[in-house]
């Protein structure tokens, strides 16, 4: 009887224990939201505009989109949730961004991978406890109060802004807010920036850059400087992760630590022919297909910068109610009084021989309602035409940075 007793109160214990213990939470659960908007934002920042160049950090862009998610209701949050591919389970989503940012920003790194957020307050506007605690904790965001009523001030405060957004980017994305861009009906601005700089694990020797073509277009050349891989000795190709379809070839660079990499898809025909089917779900299946092989690796040099005006953009992806007089983001203020104005993202990015400098930030302006078989011989990787690529946390798999190469030198 003692035993059966015994056996009896352990599978209580057990029951209660599995009832009432919070669900684990992973960061797997908020990279995949975040990796799907990236292909969702890809498409739509493309579609119609294939002379042009991309690049733009999905991981700012849903932070600082996440931050503003926190004080959203009603229509408005559910809009959101669906855009952006949020966790609905407040919890889970909260430490789900608060072991991702953790995870980026963690010390003693081979390379230099940080981000930051904040909040910058109209300091006579009245902002929930709860919500800037919230903010605090999970997105480490605090809160500064500025002055955007009083235009004496406003100069001063975008300024403030501006050199935060600097100082977090190592002086690459500047001027991320024109001064003309707040009103005496700004309320709150949500920024959040990201800085990348890695060295590749396997250099390129500078003095195999040379000048060659770059088929932009059928119709289209131009001379840019593409690096090459040096062989580590006779006919001895280094090795990479390789994989290839039909339609494209791909193949992963690592940086130094080997805890991110760049992913780059080479079509064998046209761009547009494999954006049409590019997918969250079409690019796992290429990284599970990689492998390593000995490459003859071409890759030019690129360096451009992008800026965003992303409020159409995310109205017509499914979340206009935010931009509305019909917006609730009373959960920031007790009050239906805000609405989104603006959402600006600016990106850089620059490969050379030596590795890859990125950086981004986006901010969010709210205002007050007014209106293959295996060989061994080396498969020759040669990018002298339109590519898309994709900087990667491999640990988390996130997607820091995306863009689309069309003009190297554009």
């Amino acid at each position: 009887m003692g035993n059966r007793l015994k056996h009896f109160l352990l599978t209580i214990i057990l029951g209660v224990i599995f009832i009432f213990s919070p669900l684990p939470c992973k960061a797997e659960d908020i990279v995949d939201g975040n990796n799907k908007f990236a292909f969702d934002l890809y498409s739509n920042l493309t579609q119609g505009k294939e002379d042009k160049n991309a690049f733009f950090s999905p991981f700012s862009i849903v932070s600082a989109m996440g931050m503003t998610y926190e004080g959203a209701k009603g229509k408005t949050k559910e809009e959101m949730q669906k855009v952006f591919h949020f966790l609905v389970d407040d919890k889970a989503r909260r430490e789900g961004f608060l072991k991702l940012i953790s995870e980026i920003n963690k010390k003693d790194k081979k390379y230099e991978l940080h981000t930051a957020n904040a909040l910058w307050v109209d300091k006579s506007y009245k902002i929930l406890e709860d919500y800037l605690k919230t903010v605090e904790k999970y997105y480490y965001g605090k809160a500064t109060n500025v002055g955007f009523i009083d235009p004496s001030e406003r100069e001063q405060t975008v300024f403030l802004i501006n050199s935060w957004v600097m100082g977090n980017t190592k002086g690459k994305i500047k001027d991320i807010i024109k001064p003309q861009a707040v009103s005496h009906d700004t309320r709150l601005i949500l920024t959040n920036a990201i800085y990348f700089k890695g060295k590749w694990k396997l250099q390129f020797d500078k003095k195999l850059t040379k000048d060659e073509d770059f088929k932009v277009s059928t119709e289209k050349k131009l001379k840019v400087p593409m690096m090459r891989m040096a062989m580590k000795g006779f006919n001895d190709y280094p090795e990479f992760n390789y994989a290839e379809t039909d339609e494209l070839q791909a193949i992963e660079l690592p940086y130094e630590g080997e805890e991110l990499s760049m992913l780059i898809l080479l079509p064998k025909g046209n761009l547009e022919g494999i954006e049409k089917t590019l997918t969250y779900e079409r690019i796992e299946e290429i990284k599970r297909s990689l492998s390593l092989r000995p490459v003859d690796l071409y890759l030019p040099k690129f360096k451009f910068e992008t800026e965003y005006s992303l409020k159409p953009v995310f109205a017509d992806m499914g979340m206009p109610t935010a931009f509305s007089n019909d917006a609730d983001f009373s959960g920031m203020d007790g009050t239906k009084k805000l609405k989104i104005d603006k959402v600006i993202h600016k990106a850089f990015v620059e490969v050379n021989e030596e590795g890859t400098e990125a950086a981004a930030a986006t901010a969010v302006i709210m205002v007050t309602k007014s209106a293959v078989e295996e060989v061994k011989k080396p498969v020759i990787f040669r990018a002298d035409h339109p590519f898309i690529f994709i900087i990667q946390h491999n640990k988390t798999s996130a997607i820091l940075f995306f863009g689309r190469v069309h003009e190297p030198k554009k």
